[in-house]
């Protein structure tokens, strides 16, 4: 079985949007994976069960040199046949030419042995399988839909308000210059007179939901991807809530991520600018549409 490397900087978003390509490497060569990320997104990957190992390591934070002859130690004693390196860090590059991958896929960087030359431009989950083309693989990372345990699906789905009417979960995230209370509560007030049959669900954290609204209780990123994929539509400015939208092929309105390399490119989803640059009534005729 294939044992591969992939060294991933970035937060959440990052993660999440590296999934499908990890997964196609996973399903096409039996491969098992390592994957280096930052410690605060290393949950995502308890959604690919290929991930054998999850190493956290700081990246473009500081850290010692202990933090980084650790990771030369976990990522020498594995006999990996091939890396991916999305990381631009000179010493990654130093680490990488220290062990014995003979293949070792990346940008740039003297330890490379296979560079990626061109980059599929939009939406980087797609631009992504650029690094696969030179272990010979390929990836359609839009059409990749998250595979989700059914016990998992089952109790998000028992946990919807009831009644046939669809149903939108509204998800806010800690953006600075966001939605007040006020806004929040005109949407809803505003959608319930649109569509009165609308079942509506409020999952943010500490923040009090609306009256009218059904808190969503979450304890994993699992559950968390369950509830976005039992629901009609999804209306968030969190990047983590906007891709498990993506994953699960969840219709999606996402605030403040109209740059094209944050979504792809489909009649379901529709970003918007920041929540600070709209009115409920602007977000509602999106939902609308």
């Amino acid at each position: 079985m294939m044992q591969v490397l992939a060294l991933l900087p970035g937060g959440e978003e990052d993660q999440l949007q590296a999934l499908p390509a990890m997964a196609a490497l996973a399903e096409q060569q039996s491969a098992q994976l390592h994957v280096v990320c930052p410690a605060r997104a290393a949950n995502i990957w308890t959604l690919l069960p290929a991930v054998e190992h999850c190493i956290p390591f700081a990246f473009d934070q500081r850290w010692s040199l202990a933090d980084w002859t650790n990771l030369l130690g976990n990522v020498r004693e594995p006999d990996f046949q091939a890396s991916l390196n999305l990381s631009t860090d000179w010493s990654i590059d130093l680490l990488l030419s220290l062990t014995h991958i003979p293949m070792r896929v990346a940008s740039g960087g003297f330890s490379a042995t296979e560079r990626v030359e061109q980059q599929t431009p939009g939406w980087r989950g797609q631009a992504l399988a650029a690094w696969l083309q030179p272990l010979g693989m390929h990836c359609d990372a839009d059409a990749y839909r998250l595979p989700l345990p059914q016990s998992a699906l089952t109790e998000a789905r028992a946990s919807l308000p009831q009644g046939n009417g669809p149903a939108l979960l509204l998800a806010p995230g800690a953006v600075v210059g966001g939605w007040s209370p006020e806004d929040w509560r005109e949407l809803v007030e505003a959608m319930g007179q649109a569509v009165p049959s609308v079942r509506l669900l409020w999952l943010a954290g500490e923040v009090e939901e609306p009256a009218g609204v059904q808190r969503c209780q979450v304890a994993t990123v699992l559950a968390e991807a369950a509830a976005v994929a039992s629901v009609d539509v999804v209306l968030t400015d969190e990047p983590r809530l906007a891709q498990l939208a993506v994953l699960t092929g969840t219709a999606l309105v996402a605030a403040g991520m109209e740059a094209p390399h944050r979504l792809p490119q489909r009649d379901v989803i529709k970003p918007l600018p920041p929540l600070s640059q709209l009115r409920p009534k602007e977000v509602l005729q999106a939902l609308a549409t």
